[in-house]
């Protein structure tokens, strides 16, 4: 390179004994470099000079000192980091801006860590835990109850009853009929077998029947009509009338239905007199 060559490309100032920089195979003075190539800085908007090392990211420059997490303003140099709207974050920012909480610790569910997710909430894996024995219940059966979360075995053992029909336990729902406990399917009419949980039924001898199959075998029969005579009976403080709430103990009472009214709200109904 002749002494001609080894000039300023923009001001043609000689450059041998001084410090220069190249840019396109060409030198440069560092006074010109600077105020032709230099990128400004996102943070404080002033040139970043040859003498400075230049942080780029998706076509923005940062010094150095100003590449920061826009939130704890840590040196994101050399450090994973996102961007969220415009802003750098550092990953464990980031992390608590975007990513869920446990529902049990309340701490931050780290990118890439296994978390789970039932009815809406997240834990950590080493969170979702049973209530009762504390082990990780992970993909396996649970029941949840308003005290927490349950494995099977647990919960059976704590708080499950078992059907008085089939003896297996009652996981969830089931009816109550003379204080045993049943399963809806397994509680059915004595003798035709359909599904009583639905259904209104009688009681004879500690055995459910549904109204049809408790006329055929235990009403009696109307001397002119033939067809069974339904008895109706109530709880002495349940026998009130259907509008006003009076007790009808010992009182007139009118029916429609399978409703009951005292003698003044049946007034100018079409009903039938008890």
């Amino acid at each position: 390179m002749t002494t001609a060559q080894f000039d300023c490309q923009h001001c043609s100032t000689s450059l041998l004994g001084k410090k220069y920089v190249v840019k396109n195979d060409s030198p440069y003075c560092v006074s010109c470099y600077d105020r032709i190539f230099s990128n400004f800085c996102e943070e404080c908007k002033e040139p970043i000079e040859s003498d400075s090392k230049d942080l780029c990211y998706k076509g923005l420059h940062w010094h150095k000192g100003c590449f920061r997490c826009a939130k704890c303003t840590h040196s994101l140099v050399e450090k994973p980091f996102a961007a969220k709207d415009e802003w750098l974050l550092c990953s464990e920012c980031y992390s608590n801006e975007r990513s869920s909480k446990c529902f049990r610790c309340r701490k931050t569910i780290m990118p890439g860590s296994r978390k789970m997710e039932f009815k809406g909430n997240y834990w950590h894996e080493t969170c979702f835990v049973c209530e009762h024995c504390q082990q990780p219940i992970g993909t396996k059966p649970l029941i949840s109850k308003e005290s927490g979360n349950y494995c099977v075995p647990c919960f059976e053992k704590e708080f499950s009853h078992y059907c008085s029909f089939c003896t297996k336990v009652i996981t969830s729902g089931g009816i109550t009929f003379h204080d045993q406990p049943w399963h809806k399917e397994c509680f059915l009419c004595s003798g035709c077998r359909k599904e009583l949980c639905e259904e209104e039924f009688m009681s004879r001898d500690d055995y459910p029947f549904c109204l049809d199959c408790y006329d055929h075998l235990y009403a009696k029969e109307c001397t002119v009509c033939t067809k069974p005579i339904t008895d109706r009976q109530w709880h002495s403080e349940c026998f009130n009338c259907t509008r006003c709430s009076v007790s009808l103990v010992g009182e007139g009472f009118l029916t429609q239905d399978k409703e009951i009214f005292c003698r003044k709200c049946s007034s100018g109904m079409d009903i039938d007199i008890q």
